[in-house]
């Protein structure tokens, strides 16, 4: 239940709060337009950034389906 209570504060904060998740986009826009311009190679880490960033959640979510259903089996003696 505690864990329940502190997803649904966490989500609260997030929604209410918009801003605070949209600040960093900008930031990171603004440095790979900057080296870009002048031939940096930071456009490929930051991409490579954003896709390790996009594939921890659902490696996340495939670990957690993967334990839960062990345990449902489990607990149904199969």
């Amino acid at each position: 239940m505690k864990k329940l209570l502190f997803f649904f504060a966490l989500l609260l904060t997030l929604i209410a709060s918009p801003e605070l998740v949209q600040a960093q986009c900008a930031m990171c826009k603004a440095v790979v337009e900057s080296n870009a311009q002048t031939g940096d190679n930071v456009v490929q880490g930051v991409n490579n950034a954003i896709l390790y960033l996009m594939g921890i959640p659902y490696f996340l979510v495939l670990v957690m389906g993967y334990v839960w259903y062990k345990k449902f089996w489990k607990a149904e003696g199969n």
